[in-house]
């Protein structure tokens, strides 16, 4: 087991940006994430396994529902606090940033600002502390980039709502406790409902064979005639937007995570670039290389700044959804190019479970497809500054 000796880069003195709160924050999950998950990443990757072992500590260090108020057991923090977690998260793995990125964003966020207070009462606490971990279904097998088609849908039958229908590419769906659904009403309009395991009719088989967030339980919702108690309607919001302000929230954090696995696989090489002889000198030496961590650094630090003025945003309420989409794909796609270049510098070893660099590769494909693909986030940006709508 190799310690892992992680230093982050912060080539333009980004942490004189931070409040000591967030440095705080920050370097708490740094220290979890060196303690408790780096020793293990690499084993539960192999095997293609959650370890649920973690679920603790990832509630210990706040990393379910950071921004949600300690009345409901959130801890109340901002949202550079909660984009610092899951940068720190991330840097670890990206399977595990998507479990407390759908947590937080997907499942407590919905709750919070479309449920009532019974709801938040009942749910909040429960999800904050780790006790219940949520998921949130959204995607069909026909409809992802495209959700408003979705057939999902409920009836009203009087005293209950009757649940029917089927979800795909579920974080988290395997062994939560609660799924936050997205359905179709008789009229055609969206709701939000909140589906306990148990109830009749509803199944989460796992998704297996997966190349990419091994680490992640993946999963599909079906339901078959479930019956879902009317208090379990989130009454404060309906309509596609409920869903797409909750991916608003995730897509954030994802842009923070994606600098996280870009930082690991740059300082990764950066030291292996020190370490590795060739032609009587270490590789570091070489024009080419130097090349390559000169972009890798360059890039990280244009998405740390780009991604604490949307924090800053955020913070003021003033973020909207375009500002996300770029930062989302921009970031991306800056880590999976740094991954990849990450990758090569280390020759054979880049691809061997000794280092973190090709599990960090195989995950952002993922991360650059989910919550809005590469280019429908390119097309958000376009009808923001057109105004012509590509989508139709």
């Amino acid at each position: 087991m190799k310690p892992d000796l992680f230093e982050a880069p912060d080539y333009y003195n980004l942490d004189e940006l931070l409040s000591d709160e967030h440095k705080l924050v920050r370097d708490t999950a740094r220290a979890w994430v060196k303690r408790d998950l780096s020793p293990i990443i690499e084993e539960y990757a192999q095997k293609a396994e959650f370890p649920k072992q973690i679920i603790n500590g990832l509630a210990e260090i706040g990393a379910f529902g950071p921004y949600i108020p300690e009345k409901y057991g959130g801890a109340g923090l901002d949202q550079i606090s909660y984009g610092l977690i899951m940068q720190e998260i991330e840097r670890g793995d990206s399977g595990i940033r998507s479990t407390a990125s759908v947590q937080s964003s997907l499942v407590m966020y919905p709750i919070w600002k479309y449920g009532n207070e019974d709801q938040r009462k009942k749910y909040l606490p429960k999800l904050a502390s780790g006790e219940w971990i949520g998921c949130f279904g959204l995607t069909e097998p026909d409809y992802g980039s495209n959700p408003s088609g979705m057939t999902t849908n409920f009836k009203d039958m009087g005293d209950h709502y009757l649940l029917n229908g089927a979800k795909m590419w579920i974080s988290n769906a395997p062994f939560a406790q609660i799924a936050v659904v997205w359905a179709k009403d008789n009229t055609g309009r969206i709701h939000g409902l909140i589906v306990e395991r148990g109830m009749e009719g509803f199944s989460t088989p796992e998704i297996h064979n997966k190349w990419s967030l091994r680490t992640s339980a993946t999963g599909e919702l079906f339901f078959d005639n479930v019956k879902i108690p009317k208090e379990n309607l989130l009454p404060n919001k309906s309509g596609l937007g409920a869903p797409l302000e909750c991916l608003d929230s995730a897509r954030y954090g994802i842009a923070w995570g994606a600098i996280g696995a870009a930082m690991d696989c740059y300082d990764t090489a950066l030291r292996y670039s020190k370490e590795r002889m060739q032609f009587g000198k270490p590789i570091g030496q070489f024009q080419l290389q130097q090349k390559k961590l000169a972009e890798m650094i360059t890039e990280i630090t244009k998405a740390q700044l780009l991604t604490w003025r949307l924090g800053v945003l955020k913070n003021e309420h003033k973020a909207t959804s375009a500002q996300i989409s770029m930062a989302k794909r921009n970031n991306v796609d800056m880590a999976i190019t740094i991954a990849r270049e990450a990758r090569q510098m280390l020759g054979g070893m880049g691809i061997s479970g000794e280092y973190s660099i090709m599990r960090h590769s195989m995950n952002l494909e993922s991360v650059i497809t989910y919550e809005g693909t590469h280019d429908i986030h390119l097309l958000i940006t376009g009808l923001d500054i057109t105004g012509l709508n590509a989508f139709k």
